[in-house]
């Protein structure tokens, strides 16, 4: 089930840390990292750091953007060094280990960390499903992001060990699925005049807060994608 997990990493500033972060990925069972347009990679440091899982270097994926590196995920999970008020279902990190390992088994599943210095952007949290927060000594709670990969993954394999794994019940959608569900549900609102292009204010990103949050299943999106094209079609009558 580990094979459908994948690690991204968003901007690593320090080829080390990307070197390390395999290390750790390849300590618990997971063989899958992709990273979001790296700083100075490939670099012989992130080899050195990496020691016996150079193999997972070599096999790393490299893309432009978040939204490339998780469109054919299910579940996206986000990490985050500090607990935010985000609206996102807060997870800790053995939650998040249970959560993945039990979707892994329908399709594959994201654990996203971001940049050394400040984390996830907000708008990359936006794209998330759930926000994972490691708890640590409040007097020094700042984690080097290779030793949070190693917390996640050591969680994962532990996980992954259990006797007594579930199994998901429901199929959910990819997340360019939902991609293309909030393309549909925006041309909508423009047509009905809910949202007006020039002054769209917030209500966009609420809704897609509020659908990453909720996270239809399968059959449930293809039910709203049909009562969109109901409204299009009954536009175009009308028009007509």
């Amino acid at each position: 089930m580990l094979d459908n997990i994948r690690i991204v990493l968003i901007n690593t500033f320090h080829p080390g840390n990307v070197g390390a972060a395999a290390r750790a990925m390849k300590n618990m069972g997971l063989t899958d990292l992709w990273l979001v347009e790296p700083n100075d990679y490939p670099n012989d440091e992130a080899v050195s750091r990496a020691a016996g899982a150079k193999d997972l270097l070599d096999n790393a994926t490299i893309v432009s953007s978040l939204e490339e590196a998780i469109s054919d995920c299910q579940l996206v999970i986000g990490t985050s060094a500090r607990n935010r008020t985000f609206n996102l279902p807060q997870l800790d990190a053995r939650a998040c280990a249970a959560k993945a390992t039990t979707e892994s088994q329908q399709g594959n599943v994201a654990i996203v960390f971001g940049r050394e210095t400040m984390g996830l952007h907000n708008s990359e949290l936006q794209q998330c499903n759930y926000h994972v927060f490691i708890p640590s000594n409040p007097e020094y709670p700042v984690m080097n992001i290779s030793q949070a990969v190693q917390v996640m993954c050591y969680e994962l394999w532990m996980e992954s060990n259990r006797d007594d794994t579930q199994y998901p019940q429901q199929e959910y959608p990819l997340h360019k699925e939902m991609g293309l569900f909030y393309d549909h549900l925006e041309r909508v609102l423009n047509r009905t005049k809910f949202i007006i292009p020039q002054h769209q204010g917030k209500v966009l990103e609420k809704l897609h807060r509020y659908f990453n949050r909720s996270r239809p299943e399968k059959t449930e999106l293809n039910m709203l994608r049909g009562i969109l094209t109901s409204v299009e079609e009954t536009l175009d009558n009308e028009k007509s």
